[in-house]
């Protein structure tokens, strides 16, 4: 994937530093302000995306859900329990952050905090929870707030519904294979989760488009 630290610095990262210092505020500052996207989206870890490429990664996780649509995603197995608890509260009470999100939901013991870091992480995964600034809960780091997609990019949501999976897909190849041309399926499959099939179909279009 692109480093944004690379693109900032011009320079691989060797320390923690002041572009460093600049990324993390970034990943408060810009969902908040509706600059950008930001989770634990590829592979688990901290992703920016932007708000032109978002409707296509909703659109190809299937995430382009209305604010109040947790008891469809949970009945249809789309997210566990416990991801339909936080999204349920946060639906309710609006962003909130981690130490008061967790209270809220009844998950403030050790072994909660553990249920609530999978099901959050699933929820972010899934393109549904979006990082939403930071608040200072205690004397340590700031913890993070959370918010739905749905409420804080409308937008980009309402934008999804009116791409097939199948043409997300291809958007979001045609983009990746600009910045790696010789990306091969199993790459593009294990980077956006997809199946194999899916990946091929996607090159594939992305190539004849290129070869035409």
């Amino acid at each position: 994937m692109p480093s944004l630290y690379y693109a900032a610095s011009r320079r691989p990262p060797l320390t923690w530093d002041r572009y460093c210092t600049l990324i993390w505020k970034w990943k408060d500052e810009l969902p908040r302000r509706k600059r950008a996207f930001y989770a634990k989206y590829f592979k688990g870890r901290g992703s920016f995306i932007s708000l032109e490429m978002l409707p296509y990664f909703l659109a190809a996780e299937g995430s382009a859900a209305a604010v109040d649509d947790f008891v469809r995603y949970y009945e249809q197995g789309c997210i566990s329990h416990d991801g339909r608890v936080i999204w349920e509260a946060l639906a309710t009470h609006g962003p909130m952050a981690t130490l008061e999100l967790r209270h809220s939901i009844n998950m403030g013991t050790k072994a909660g905090n553990v249920r609530f870091k999978k099901a959050m992480l699933e929820l972010q995964r899934r393109l549904l929870v979006v990082h939403f600034g930071a608040e200072q809960e205690t004397a340590a780091w700031a913890l993070g707030r959370f918010e739905l997609t749905a409420r804080a990019f409308p937008k980009q949501v309402a934008a999804a519904r009116a791409i097939s999976p199948a043409r997300a897909r291809d958007a979001i190849a045609s983009k990746y294979t600009a910045l790696y041309h010789d990306v091969t399926p199993l790459q593009v499959a294990r980077l956006f989760g997809w199946s194999k099939t899916d990946s091929i179909s996607a090159l594939n279009s992305c190539r004849t488009r290129l070869q035409a």
